[in-house]
């Protein structure tokens, strides 16, 4: 897997205190490299996740935030409990770390998939429902301004899901046609579409400010 994102923040633009964030980056399957490339040039320490030595350590949590890519859910969700790393996500999330989930990271996130592969489970720890695949094929795709409560942002929606149900406590980010497409509750976003794709860092900012929060308050 190309690496030239590891551990390569430029530690430009950012805001105050985030260039000493460390960004665990979910790197199983999917577009892991989009968003290494992103994080490293807002600044952030980026280091793939592979293990649950990779999340927390002896001395404690190894990360100031995370990302769960787009690729393949039910095939990430395979891979999360072939290495035994479901459950220490679930706990770090939990816990409070600052997390963005893109597209099938969404689903990851959510509490309920209303259209599951068989077998396929999910985090549970955001209190929505998600429908998979909602905008059509891959042959569907596009790449559009969308209106945020974060601000403009340029993205690409790839066989992209939407929320069809939120908890309590968890907030609309923006739709798109008429549907629900970002979400979040406490610390916890996620997205349907595809900002790495585009290089519109909006989102990935929004999770340093939350992580270097994080980081001074405790």
């Amino acid at each position: 897997m190309p690496s030239d994102w590891v551990g390569s923040g430029r530690r430009s633009g950012l805001p105050d205190g985030a260039q000493m964030t460390r960004v665990g980056l979910l790197a199983l399957q999917g577009g892991v490299v989009e968003h290494g490339r992103l994080l490293a040039e807002l600044g952030a320490d980026v280091v793939p996740v592979r293990a649950p030595s990779d999340l927390v350590g002896p001395d404690g949590p190894r990360v100031d935030a995370l990302v769960l890519p787009g690729g393949e859910s039910s095939t990430i969700d395979k891979l999360l409990r072939l290495f035994e790393l479901a459950e220490p996500l679930r706990d770090a999330i939990a816990s409070g770390l600052p997390t963005l989930g893109t597209c099938a990271g969404l689903v990851l996130l959510a509490r309920e998939v209303v259209d599951p592969a068989p077998g396929q489970q999910s985090l549970g720890v955001l209190d929505v429902t998600v429908q998979r695949n909602a905008f059509g094929p891959q042959v569907d795709s596009a790449e559009t301004a969308l209106v945020t409560a974060l601000g403009a942002v340029r993205v690409a929606f790839i066989r992209a899901p939407i929320v069809t149900r939120l908890g309590t406590g968890v907030e609309e980010l923006a739709t798109w046609q008429d549907r629900v497409v970002a979400v979040r509750q406490g610390k916890v976003t996620g997205i349907s579409f595809h900002p790495e794709l585009t290089g519109d860092p909006t989102f990935h900012r929004a999770l340093l400010a939350s992580a270097a929060g994080s980081v001074r308050a405790a």
